[in-house]
């Protein structure tokens, strides 16, 4: 549910240089109380360097950044809870003397564990399984009770029920009007958003609902015993193609030019339109982005 009010977090035209190098370019959005916000795009689009402007760990080159209706500063700060991708716990620290210690920063009581956190309380954190490190990362996040939440891939080397459970974490919390930005590279994840801002070279290129981020985006499926052939030939002839497990795609391209491509190299296949995915035009994005 998407509660109209005023933003929690709000970007305004932001734009970060490092050199010659522009890594982000003139991105707008905003995060609203009870909203869960998908920030997508492929390594390098830009998706860290925006989050960390938004935290204030980066200045803008140009552009403005407000939080609850301020400056990015340690009390707007202080209402948001935070995953980076590094998780931000201390390996050498004990689960519990991790919540202990952020429990005592942000002057909040000790949290409830669950269950299978309460066995491993006194483990070291760095001797946890990548899901547990993750689930002890959310706790400590949620401890304060934020009003924002901003997790930079949250589930990235999770096993599926894991995400799941994360995920519903992140749900649970959005129905309490907690605001969500979060990236993630698994796109049915994605779809558990209310809404989608897709990245593509350090600019904010499409916006909004799975389907209005898909657009007119064309896709076309390959049918063979030779997927890897196949695959092969249709990279060598320059075309977008994608592999989701041995299924071989095309966006936006002909079905006949990618059957002559096929003849060509003398792989059997058919081929066919189907429906495009979000992968598929972050793709094309990503190629026009090259072109351009």
């Amino acid at each position: 549910m998407t509660y109209l009010t005023e933003p929690l977090a709000e970007a305004t035209n932001v734009t970060k240089r490092f050199g010659h190098v522009t890594a982000v370019s003139s991105v707008s959005f905003a995060v609203r109380p009870g909203e869960v916000v998908g920030l997508l795009g492929a390594n390098g689009a830009g998706k860290t360097t925006v989050i960390r402007i938004l935290l204030g760990l980066l200045g803008p080159t140009t552009g403005d950044v407000h939080l609850m209706g301020g400056p990015p500063d340690r009390e707007h700060r202080s209402r948001i809870g935070y995953v980076p991708q590094s998780l931000g716990l201390y390996r050498d620290l004990t689960v519990a003397e991790n919540l202990q210690f952020v429990a005592q920063t942000y002057h909040a009581p000790a949290p409830a564990l669950p269950p299978q956190l309460r066995e491993q309380q006194r483990r070291l954190v760095g001797d946890l399984s990548l899901g547990l490190q993750r689930q002890v990362a959310f706790v400590c996040a949620l401890l304060h009770s934020p009003a924002l939440l901003v997790l930079d891939e949250p589930t990235s080397g999770v096993d599926p029920v894991a995400r799941a459970e994360l995920w519903n974490t992140i749900t649970e919390q959005a129905e309490r009007g907690v605001g969500a930005l979060v990236t993630t590279h698994y796109m049915q994840e994605a779809q558990q958003c209310d809404r989608l801002l897709l990245m593509s070279a350090g600019r904010l290129v499409a916006e909004g609902s799975e389907a209005d981020i898909i657009g007119d985006t064309t896709a076309v499926q390959i049918v063979t015993p030779v997927w890897a052939a196949a695959f092969a030939a249709l990279n060598a002839a320059s075309l977008p193609v994608t592999l989701a497990g041995r299924a071989v795609r095309v966006a936006n391209t002909d079905p006949g030019l990618i059957q002559a491509v096929l003849d060509n190299a003398n792989v059997p296949a058919t081929v066919s339109f189907a429906p495009a995915t979000i992968e598929e035009r972050m793709t094309v994005l990503d190629r026009l982005g090259q072109s351009g």
